[in-house]
């Protein structure tokens, strides 16, 4: 029997999106200026080990994780 007890999995949270183009307008000024947003900074990875899992194999064929 082969044991697997390393892995290298990749994983990926969100990037935060883009942002979003808006100028403001408002009645009395007339070139009101930039009013979007910068987007967010994205999610966050965090990893919980499980004390009652003794093998990787689950993790052996499935490398890529996304959240």
């Amino acid at each position: 029997m082969k044991f697997v007890d390393e892995v290298r999995i990749h994983v990926a949270a969100g990037d935060g999106g883009n942002g979003c183009v808006a100028f403001l307008r408002e009645k009395y000024r007339p070139r009101g200026g930039p009013a979007g947003g910068d987007g967010g900074r994205g999610g966050d990875v965090v990893a919980v080990a499980d004390p009652g899992l003794n093998t990787l194999a689950p993790y052996r064929y499935k490398h890529h994780f996304r959240a």
